[in-house]
């Protein structure tokens, strides 16, 4: 058929993506050392110095985290990584951007927006409607 559909993405655009992805990963492997440090150490150290993005702003003007969010944030971290490493995984199989719903390509928007992305737009939509993701 001269109307061909694209059914997963070149290596140079996978390339470009895993570029992205190492980047992420780096960072927030960085940023979940930093909070494994402050939930192991008390929660009241001074992170400040180390990672302003953990800065949180509170009306009496406090920039610490509690052991406990830091926590929870490292567990979101984690999760994260996680997320990013086997973005890599679908990467080097040659699956990344394919929804694993509908089989459609993942728009690049989409991807560069949310490396880890496993669904469309539309899929995710549908599974909320289902109740299930």
């Amino acid at each position: 058929m001269a109307d061909e559909i694209k059914t997963r993405y070149s290596d140079e655009e996978l390339a470009e993506f895993k570029t992205i992805i190492e980047g992420m990963l780096e960072q927030a492997k960085a940023e979940y050392n930093t909070l494994r440090q402050v939930v192991m150490h008390g929660g009241n150290n001074d992170i400040e110095d180390t990672s302003p993005s953990f800065r949180t702003v509170e009306d009496d003007g406090a920039n610490q985290l509690t052991k406990e969010e830091a926590s929870q944030l490292a567990q979101r971290q984690y999760k994260f990584i996680k997320n990013l490493e086997a973005a890599l995984v679908r990467i080097e199989n040659k699956t990344y951007g394919i929804c694993r719903v509908t089989g459609k390509l993942i728009p690049k928007e989409r991807l560069r927006l949310v490396p880890h992305a496993t669904l469309t737009v539309e899929a995710k939509e549908m599974l909320a409607k289902q109740g299930k993701n």
